[in-house]
């Protein structure tokens, strides 16, 4: 998927140096659920790719590329059993990219992405921390309504915070 400023792409093992050097940022792992590394080496970007790569298609992890470098990442976690018509979207940005609306550009390439290629997905959602405003918009702009806020629903850096849940559903036919 190519736009003006960015192509959404499968991850390359040659991507390893670039998602770490974009991804080793404590303001990025801040905002992330723990499993997200930090600090994050070229060696956790080797892991990830190879385990993205071992996925059957249609791909559910892409690779954000500017100017030929992996700089972010945005995918989705298929739902299973009675959610499987749902899947679940997350994504990252290294902050030298930020506020440049090119988050928001890769959600609504994504979201268009998930819905043409799983057409048993009805309903894509994502959970942002309380703080993280920025996380917020660029969901709103992508076209993503906030249905709620869960309460104490997650601990991050030993806080118990709040989760704002927003989805977005497949347009009928």
């Amino acid at each position: 998927m190519h736009t003006r400023d960015f192509e959404l792409r499968e991850w390359q093992l040659s991507d390893a140096a670039s998602l770490a050097e974009n991804a080793n940022n404590i303001h990025i792992w801040n905002n992330l659920r723990d499993y997200f590394p930090h600090p994050y080496w070229e060696e956790d970007g080797k892991q990830f790719i190879g385990m993205t790569l071992g996925k059957p298609l249609p791909a559910t992890e892409m690779a954000l590329v500017i100017d030929g470098k992996a700089v972010g990442g945005i995918g989705i976690v298929l739902k299973t059993d009675v959610e499987r018509i749902g899947a679940e979207i997350g994504y990252w940005l290294g902050e030298n990219y930020w506020n440049r609306g090119v988050m928001t550009e890769a959600v609504k390439e994504m979201v268009s992405y998930v819905f043409l290629h799983f057409p048993e997905i009805r309903k894509i959602y994502a959970t942002s921390f309380d703080f993280n405003i920025a996380s917020q918009r660029v969901l709103q702009k992508a076209g993503f309504e906030r249905e709620g806020i869960l309460k104490q629903a997650a601990m991050k850096n030993g806080k118990v915070i709040n989760l704002h849940y927003y989805s977005i559903l497949k347009s009928p036919k």
